[in-house]
Order: structure tokens, then C-alpha cells, then sequence
């Protein structure tokens, strides 16, 4: 519990009645290698944040294809935002890709807090801000025009520790490549 609050902290200070409250929501789970936080086409209604281990979320493409969006390795929050937002079924999977142990919530029931608690609200604007707008953008630009030599260098000064932890599929995956087309740059970078 200590870890997860010592992230939202990170983002803003909660005070202690909004902690209590935020704590009374969270329930520990773990999910096994190859398990599925939320499915495709399922209507989303939870928020993970992840203690140990390693999710990942991805989709099928037209060629059926598994194509990774991006991974939740410990001390990040896995959700399908945007399906629960728009109370939709979601269009991505996240999926275990290592033994995980996680703290969730409901997201509907954070709602309510973040509408009861400004403090609470203000970590979840500070968290959208960072991951939403910050982070993404940049990401979404790369992909369409960076060389998938460049896209590798990103991903591995980002996530180093990442590296060393995925197949080298899931990598291909993520950067939209082949694996053929990652051995190749790992050869090269050698």
C-alpha cells in the first residue's frame, strides 16, 4: 500500500482523509503469465496499478496480428482509459506478461472520490496531463516518422530495464516491426 500511495504522491500530496478513502476501494490481485486484466470487446471498469511484474496492452490488426500500444511494467496504472470514459467496449486487451501482482480499483468509484476529494481530482488531472498529453504525443510522431532503428534506441534509453525482461517479439511488436527486423538492429547496434 505504501508503494502505491508513494506514487500518487509523486503526482500531488493526497491528505489523509482522501488516502483512507482512495484505500478503501483498493483490492490486491494477481494475475498469471498469459492472463487477461481486460479482453477486447470487453466494457472496462478497472484501474490496475502494478506492484510486481509486467502487463502489456495490445490488439489484434487486420492481418491478425498482435500489435503492442504499450507496457505497464511496477509502479505504473493499467487501464483502458478512453473505453471507460466513453462507456464502451474496449478495443485493446492487456495482458500479463509475467506473474503480476496488482492494487485495483474501480474507476467508477474513483470517479465519485476525485468528485469528492480535490485533491484526488487533481492527482488524476496531473496523471492524464503526464501520460495522456506529454508522453504520447511524442511517441505518436515517432511512429509515423522515425526510422525503426531511431524507435529502438527511443524504446531502450526509455525503458532499459524493459528490454532485458521482453521477448524480442513483444519489442517488434511495440515498434511495429518484424522480429527479423529487430535482430537486424540489434546486430547492427552491436
Amino acid at each position: 500500500m505504501d508503494t502505491f500511495f508513494s506514487k500518487v504522491n509523486s503526482y500531488t500530496t493526497l491528505s489523509e482523509e482522501s488516502r483512507r478513502a482512495w484505500e478503501a476501494i483498493l483490492v490486491a490481485k494477481t494475475y498469471k503469465r498469459g492472463e487477461n486484466f481486460i479482453s477486447e470487446g470487453q466494457a472496462p471498469k478497472k484501474v490496475a496499478f502494478v506492484v510486481k511484474g509486467l502487463f502489456s496492452q495490445n490488439y489484434i490488426s487486420d492481418k491478425g496480428e498482435v500489435v503492442i500500444k504499450t507496457f505497464f511494467p511496477e509502479l505504473r496504472f493499467a487501464a483502458s482509459v478512453s473505453a471507460m470514459l466513453s462507456n464502451t467496449p474496449g478495443l485493446f486487451t492487456i495482458t500479463a506478461l509475467e506473474d503480476t501482482s496488482v492494487l485495483e480499483y474501480d474507476f467508477f468509484a474513483f470517479k465519485k472520490l476525485a468528485g469528492q476529494y480535490m485533491d484526488i481530482a487533481t492527482f488524476y488531472i496531473n496523471y492524464m496531463e503526464l501520460h495522456w498529453i506529454i508522453e504520447k504525443e511524442p511517441l505518436e510522431i515517432a511512429l509515423r516518422h522515425d526510422p525503426a532503428g531511431k524507435r529502438y534506441e527511443s524504446f531502450a534509453e526509455k525503458y532499459p530495464g524493459l528490454v532485458k525482461r521482453l521477448k524480442k517479439h513483444h519489442i517488434a511488436s511495440y515498434l511495429g516491426i518484424t522480429p527479423t527486423q529487430l535482430s537486424r538492429i540489434l546486430f547492427a547496434n552491436k
